[in-house]
């Protein structure tokens, strides 16, 4: 039973999940701010609010039959090695574990002396904790609706990054955002293409992906976009505040995006994307921590 929640769980997804606290910790410490407590509980955090969003994705394409046919990695609920019983348990777990992390955090980030920012991260905390369940599950599921594109975007880069840079700092700067900016597209990037593989199983699911919206050639444009978008905000961060060629050694996390792109242009079948996904997901884990280097050394 253990060995099946760890792959409801999904832990190849975790590295992405926590590329933006990476980014955003290393932004902080090329400023003079780092602490490795608030480091640890933001890691362990992100990571109690992915496995809950992964649990839930499971639980809830289960019970609405979308996982029935689904290509790539099994889901527990579906193929009935989890109950949907046992699932809304490990999800009421994993819930209340997260937010007693979360509130560490929050707690060794403000202490008693910030009480609006700790008001302000407790709310964002339970927002957080809301949408990793509502991608899914619920008749307003915005998974299901096309919206999820936007919430990754959101919080995989935009409060993983500023929102991490914030809790060492204090303070936030508006170019941060920029590379705030790569690290969603680069997120949202991974889960467009996993719905280009699942396009046809969510089209008969009615599963409303922006893939199914628009159409598999649509999608693979707006693909593209997405990855020349994250290239063309963190090359404007480095060139806002050039100092060292070592800035741009975030450019060697693109090298396997390049074959990424060309196989996305050439392939017809929806299947052979799935390969695709570990490499998108890693360099973006890559181009976290290559890009935060450059800022620190």
């Amino acid at each position: 039973m253990i060995k099946n929640f760890i792959r409801a769980a999904r832990l190849r997804t975790l590295p992405l999940s926590i590329s933006g606290i990476i980014l955003g910790s290393l932004l902080a410490r090329s400023h003079g701010f780092f602490d490795w407590t608030i480091f640890i509980l933001s890691i362990f955090t992100t990571i109690g609010f992915q496995v809950l969003s992964n649990f839930a994705n499971d639980y809830g394409d289960g019970i609405k039959g979308t996982d029935t046919s689904r290509i790539g990695e099994e889901r527990m609920v579906s193929s009935g090695k989890i109950s949907p019983k046992q699932m809304k348990l490990a999800i009421i777990i994993t819930i209340i574990i997260t937010l007693l992390i979360a509130l560490l955090l929050i707690y060794n980030s403000f202490g008693r002396n910030h009480f609006i920012y700790s008001l302000v991260f407790f709310i964002l905390g339970i927002i957080s904790l809301v949408a990793a369940i509502k991608y899914t599950v619920g008749k307003s599921a915005y998974g299901y609706s096309g919206f999820g594109d936007f919430f990754v975007f959101v919080f995989f880069g935009l409060l993983s990054v500023v929102g991490s840079y914030f809790l060492y700092t204090k303070t936030l700067h508006v170019s941060i955002f920029l590379p705030a900016f790569s690290v969603g597209l680069l997120s949202t990037s991974v889960l467009n293409l996993n719905n280009m593989r699942d396009y046809e199983n969510d089209k008969k699911s009615k599963k409303h992906t922006i893939v199914v919206k628009i159409g598999s050639n649509a999608a693979k444009i707006y693909h593209y976009c997405l990855l020349v978008l994250s290239l063309i905000f963190a090359l404007s961060y480095v060139l806002l505040r050039y100092e060292q060629p070592i800035e741009f050694l975030f450019l060697v996390a693109y090298i396997p995006l390049v074959t990424h792109i060309i196989f996305v242009i050439k392939n017809t079948e929806d299947l052979r994307l799935d390969g695709e996904l570990k490499k998108v997901a890693l360099s973006t884990f890559m181009f976290a921590i290559l890009f935060g280097l450059g800022q620190v050394l």
